[in-house]
């Protein structure tokens, strides 16, 4: 029987779209207070709106921040604080990408890449476990990917960065499970939402590197998500398909998973 559990304050990273935005539909229900973040307010309060109304014993707070900057980062979490809400459910979302050979790369969007992927998750987790730990428990999802397992060429830093979001992940469950704090990396394989548009160079650009056979509902990915924190598993790769890739993957040696990377259609430019 699946244990569920609900929360006094939700945060989601992220929030505006994809996942992050069905992250939210699918916990409206579990949380008392639901806070949304991602730099398009707009979206935000759409969402917000269209939450409120289907679940109305919930409330949802809007933060428009671009979490890129250490001090919008800081910032949220005084405003959180200001507000009396300190979250004991933190859903590192929020990530973006670059496809494309690493020597052609806008450096700029390199660095946003590495800013989101793995500075602003690290610091908004270093502010708010402590509250947390305070609170007496709590859980920590963060979004990896099925590349945190693979060195992708064209994808180098994106796989990179997942790579760092996987190991911390696994590590911060360590570190905080005499604490009561579950952690959980995600690794989903491709899902179809904005991330493939906005990792895409240029408008012609091809789209991203996998096959339509192995892209996820996101509704899938979500709810495969959230059973796996409730299960507190440490790492899940959602749908079957992407599981069964994870164990073969896994399973290969470096060598023989180097060829066949080497193989694989590549983007030029």
């Amino acid at each position: 029987m699946k244990h569920r559990r609900n929360y006094r304050c939700a945060l989601i990273t992220g929030a505006s779209s994809g996942l992050g935005e069905e992250l939210a539909i699918q916990l409206a229900h579990r949380t008392a207070h639901l806070v949304l973040v991602a730099r398009r307010e707009s979206l935000l309060q759409d969402l917000a709106e269209r939450l409120r109304a289907a679940y109305p014993e919930t409330a949802v707070s809007v933060f428009a921040m671009d979490l890129t900057r250490p001090e919008e980062r800081k910032r949220l979490v005084e405003m959180l604080a200001a507000d009396g809400l300190s979250p004991d459910l933190l859903v590192n979302n929020a990530g973006m990408g670059d496809y494309g050979e690493f020597a052609s790369a806008e450096w700029t969007k390199l660095e946003a890449t590495l800013r989101i992927n793995i500075e602003a998750l690290t610091h908004l987790t270093h502010l708010l476990v402590p509250g947390m730990i305070r609170g007496g428990g709590g859980a920590v999802m963060n979004i990896s990917s099925l590349a945190s397992i693979l060195p992708i060429p064209d994808f180098a830093v994106y796989a990179a960065t997942k790579a760092y979001v996987t190991s911390f992940s696994e590590a911060l469950r360590i570190e905080l499970r005499d604490h009561g704090i579950r952690v959980l990396a995600v690794c989903p394989g491709p899902v179809h939402t904005e991330f493939g548009n906005v990792a895409r160079r240029g408008d012609s650009g091809p789209g991203m590197p996998a096959r339509e056979f192995f892209y996820e509902p996101k509704e899938t990915v979500v709810y495969d998500a959230i059973d796996a924190l409730d299960r507190d598993r440490a790492r899940v790769y959602p749908g079957l398909k992407i599981a069964l890739a994870a164990c073969v993957i896994s399973a290969l040696p470096l060598v023989l998973l180097r060829a066949a990377l080497s193989n694989r259609p590549r983007r030029n430019g």
